[in-house]
């Protein structure tokens, strides 16, 4: 297994299968908060749903599809990032995170998300990386305009959550524009 150094005491590694146990325990940190806009928490309430949820993702990684990325603080997971879309063919992806509290106002998703950015375009040659944000996340709208996405619209309350339609966002960075967006 790899990891990759975001800080001192802060890396990003692959989440797998076998950290099950590890991110049941995140979720149920920051299962309110994470939940705010994130389906996880609702999808991974016990160690066999937590399971079976990064069972799913290593299928789709697997088949070069989305892929999960955790983010530990002093050994402890906080968060993560992903592709939650990954279509090598046409060239197309979409980055997003989460984090817990404990984890937050480090800048350590902004670099998480350059890592898993820079090796999209550099590695496997993805002409546009998408960023989708409900509407009222400010967080996260933080973290686009960081990494140098454009908003190019919202689709109007397209997005069922907890029972409610959210507003999504949609971010993007194209190939040509990454150059700027890198000294930004």
């Amino acid at each position: 297994m790899f990891a990759i150094d975001l800080a001192d005491d802060a890396q990003l590694f692959p989440l797998e299968v076998w950290h099950a146990e590890e991110f049941l325990a995140h979720i149920d940190r920051g299962r309110e908060f994470i939940g705010q806009f994130i389906g996880f928490p609702d999808r991974a309430t016990d160690l066999e749903s937590a399971r079976q949820l990064l069972l799913s993702n290593a299928e789709k990684s697997a088949a070069d599809g989305r892929r999960l990325y955790g983010i530990r603080v002093g050994g402890t997971l906080v968060g993560g990032v992903l592709f939650a879309d990954f279509d090598a063919a046409a060239g197309n992806c979409e980055v997003g995170c989460w984090m817990e509290p404990a984890g937050t106002g480090r800048g350590l998703v902004t670099r998480a998300c350059r890592v898993l950015i820079d090796w999209a375009f550099d590695v496997r040659g993805m002409h546009r990386v998408e960023w989708h944000v409900a509407g009222g996340n400010d967080k996260s709208i933080a973290v686009a305009q960081r990494l140098g996405f454009t908003r190019e619209g919202v689709l109007r309350q397209s997005h069922l959550h907890r029972g409610v339609r959210q507003d999504i966002e949609i971010w993007s960075l194209l190939a040509p524009e990454r150059a700027a967006a890198r000294t930004a």
